[in-house]
């Protein structure tokens, strides 16, 4: 809005007239006859101009054309120059001229700004942010660029103030000029606001809802409540939003009109909105480069055909195809069909456009820590060799004290969402200061887990793992090493719990988890059953301090140590256990010093997360121990402290520890160092 025009009257001009043609003071021909003569001496004949020895003076030029006789005709035999021909043109520069550059000149003058009016309004603050003057800084080349700004501002103020309800707002604008021009220029604005409008009457236009007052609930303006674009604006989107979530996946909100009564300072608001069919979901459809059928499509949704339409289930259904990795571009959309439902509704498909992505994943991985040594790991997979989602998956390990080859047929969401079916082929060796084992097996699972895009509350697993090994305890390798066979089927189930706020980088809340392993022993004959409980909990302190707590109790029951495998016993010490010992190091020993593995276990951390950007430092304490009874004693607790830095990324952060052993024994580490991407839990 602009200010009130105010009417102004020009001065009258002055009556007109006639005008009257006066005599001159000087005739033409008085004022030739008084002029001097150029030349006294009689003008000679003239000569022709091949004979004439001068130029003709300017005397001679001037006089009149018929007393000059005739010039001969001049041939091009006549002048041999004349006759030359016409030197080529590139042998001039035919470029035009560049222009030089205008020198920059720097602002000549200064100005300050004042500004009146704004702040009761409360668009003192957005003003600034906007404002020409204030974005000039006070510098400008001329004062015709300072009434420019002023005059951008002026409007700029209307805009805010009328988007703020007040629409009967005027502004002033001033420039006055610093005594005897010594000091800057001020520009003043002054606003005055006028009268805060408020809405009045609010009425819907649109055909009946159910429930009937659908829109006017999904509406949040009031009467009386000041009339701010803002609010308006918020207030029908929320309209869309609900009106989508309920059934109307067509619907439209429209114009808007506000009639406005400057006598109340009052406005009647007034909404159309094209309600269209109301609706439930029905089938699926799809179209593009397809990564997989619709009836898979089906198979990811959290709603069943016939249900009400709600635009967040949608929404849920395309992150669950985003989540799935196999597109370069993925959308859904409501498609009207002509089919009705028993109560009136019309049925809904859902268009799914698809532009299927690469399905090929190569991947790497390599960490570092005292007593495992270096580990480089190494994965291929196609993530829809066998569609839908059907994924194979080849990884390889190689360290210094593992050694494995798996092969992977998986497929994501199997028949429903969110549940993952799997089946493993291994070949493994391992050596470690507790035992040697070479290992082949063949493993299946059915699960839901969580993963980086998909983190989910509850997770569960259970399946089999059938698995033969041939292992040792004597890692001399001579002729007295014993070697055994053994052969396991293995039934895991395994439960989990999680309140945290990120899968690779918790900072606040808790998980639990649970995991029964019964090993039935297929040489040996008898049972075994491993349980395995885990909790950790994060606590923000301030926004750069995490305190992260972890604990871990475990045991196995049913036999003897010496009748279950070494590889399945149960150890402490390492990465992700108690940092400064080596792996698997803590716990029963034999008489060579060596450990034997145990019955049960016990593990408590503490690290203090401080984060700063993308870097972190981390100090920690860790403690545990393995016992050789199946259940942990809590006694000869052994304790490790250290410190840790981490680099946070995209996907997660990069891990180095650095701890020492606080209560070391002989063959203990002095340092021992981890490297590795993740939080240690």
């Amino acid at each position: 809005m602009s200010a009130p025009a105010v009417a102004q009257t020009a001065p009258a001009e002055p009556p007109a007239q006639t005008p009257q043609t006066q005599p001159p003071i000087v005739s033409d021909q008085a004022f030739g006859a008084a002029l001097p003569a150029l030349d006294d001496s009689t003008p000679q004949q003239t000569t022709p101009i091949e004979n004439a020895p001068t130029p003709q003076t300017a005397a001679q030029s001037a006089e009149p054309a018929a007393q000059a006789p005739a010039l001969p005709p001049v041939s091009a035999s006549d002048d041999p120059d004349l006759n030359a021909p016409l030197p080529p043109l590139q042998g001039y520069d035919v470029q035009p001229q560049q222009a030089a550059a205008p020198a920059q000149t720097e602002p000549e003058i200064r100005y300050a700004t004042e500004i009146d009016g704004l702040k009761k309004a409360g668009v003192a603050s957005a003003f600034k942010d906007l404002s020409a003057l204030e974005n000039g800084k006070g510098k400008a080349a001329n004062v015709a660029m300072v009434r420019a700004r002023a005059t951008e501002d002026e409007a700029l103020i209307l805009r805010l103030l009328t988007s703020r309800g007040y629409f009967d707002a005027a502004v002033t604008t001033t420039l006055k000029a610093a005594p005897d021009n010594n000091g800057p220029v001020t520009a003043k604005l002054v606003a005055v606001p006028g009268p805060l409008y408020t809405f009045d009457k609010i009425s819907i236009d649109a055909n009946p809802t159910q429930p009937p007052d659908l829109i006017r609930n999904a509406l949040p303006l009031t009467q009386g409540e000041p009339i701010v674009a803002d609010n308006v604006l918020t207030a029908e989107a929320s309209v869309s939003v609900a009106m989508q979530e309920n059934g109307y996946p067509f619907a439209k909100v429209g114009t808007r009109d506000i009639a406005l009564d400057p006598t109340n300072a009052t406005g009647d608001y007034s909404l159309h909105v094209d309600t269209g069919d109301r609706s439930r979901f029905g089938g699926f459809r799809s179209d593009g480069k397809l990564a997989f059928s619709p009836k898979h499509v089906g198979e990811l949704t959290r709603f069943s055909r016939g249900d009400l339409y709600d635009n967040r289930k949608v929404n849920d259904l395309r992150d669950a195809l985003v989540a799935t990795g196999l597109f370069r571009s993925v959308s859904v959309e409501p498609v009207a069909t002509d089919e009705k439902a028993p109560d009136g509704t019309s049925y809904v498909d859902l268009l799914v456009h698809q532009q299927a992505g690469p399905v090929h994943t190569l991947a790497a991985e390599i960490g570092y820590s005292t007593g495992e040594g270096f580990t480089a790991t190494g994965s291929w997979q196609n993530r829809n060799k066998f569609p839908p989602e059907g994924a194979l998956i080849v990884t390889s390990a190689l360290g210094t004290q593992e050694q494995s080859l798996t092969t992977t047929l998986r497929r994501s969401n199997a028949k429903r969402r969110d549940r993952t079916a799997q089946l493993s082929l291994t070949a493994s060796h391992d050596i470690y200061d507790s035992y040697e084992a070479y290992a082949a097996g063949l493993s299946g699972s059915i699960s839901r887990v969580s993963t980086p895009l998909w983190q989910k509350v509850w997770t569960w697993s259970y399946g089999f793992n059938l698995e033969a090994s041939r292992e040792s305890n004597d890692l001399n390798h001579n002729a007295s090493t014993v070697w055994q066979n053994y052969y396991y089927l293995d039934l895991p189930v395994k439960y989990g719990y999680d309140r945290s706020n990120d899968l690779l980088n918790p900072t606040t809340g808790y998980r639990l988890s649970s995991q029964t392993t019964p090993q039935i022993s297929l040489s040996a004959g008898g049972t075994n059953v491993s349980e395995i409980f885990d909790a950790s909990y994060y606590h923000p302190v301030g926004a750069k301090l995490v305190i992260a707590l972890r604990g871990r109790l475990g045991t196995l029951i049913g036999g003897g140590l010496n009748n279950v495998a070494p590889s399945r016993r149960l150890y402490a010490g390492g990465g992700g256990s108690v940092r400064g010992y080596g792996y698997q190091a803590l716990g029963p020993v034999d008489s060579s010093g060596n450990p034997t593995g145990g019955l049960s276990l016990v593990e408590a951390s503490i690290e203090a997360r401080y984060r700063v950007g993308d870097i972190g430092i981390v100090p920690f304490i860790d403690a545990g121990q393995a016992y050789a009874s199946t259940t942990p004693s809590f006694s000869d607790l052994r304790f490790g402290v250290g410190i840790g830095a981490r680099l946070y990324t995209n996907f997660g952060p990069i891990r180095i520890d650095v701890a020492t052993p606080i209560n070391r024994h002989k063959g203990d580490p002095i340092v021992a160092l981890y490297v590795g991407i993740g939080q240690s839990f």
